[in-house]
């Protein structure tokens, strides 16, 4: 299963993603400036982050958790790049969403599993 049956849900509804330190510390945060780029990868906007930088730019692992208004769920498993620089960070930066936001950062997620919860 690919990310365009799920796009819709990805870019309206805010979503969890959860990353750890290397003592495997969670970490869950709630964000809503996403956008799916195609069927294998999306990008998460930094505009507040602190411990989800730092814990991506140690390891990369992260899981996202969403549900559509039916309770329809998705558990994504991921990898994550952060770009504080580049591409990304100008793609981000542009998108509508962060307008009055810092947009400090653009994290890359290519999809490994994504298991439906519903």
């Amino acid at each position: 299963m690919g990310l365009r049956r799920i796009k819709s849900i990805l870019e309206k509804i805010p979503i969890y993603i959860a990353t750890s330190d290397d003592r495997m510390n969670p970490h869950v945060i709630a964000v809503a400036c996403v956008k799916v780029i195609d069927n294998k990868t999306f990008l998460i906007t930094d505009n507040y982050m602190k411990t989800t930088r730092k814990n991506i730019m140690s390891n990369g692992k992260i899981e996202i958790l969403v549900y559509d208004k039916e309770w329809k769920g998705y558990r994504i498993n991921g990898k994550a790049k952060y770009y504080d620089s580049g591409k990304w960070l100008k793609y981000v930066k542009g998108m509508k969403e962060n307008k009055g936001h810092p947009a400090k950062g653009a994290i890359l997620v290519t999809i490994l599993k994504i298991k439906k919860l519903s």
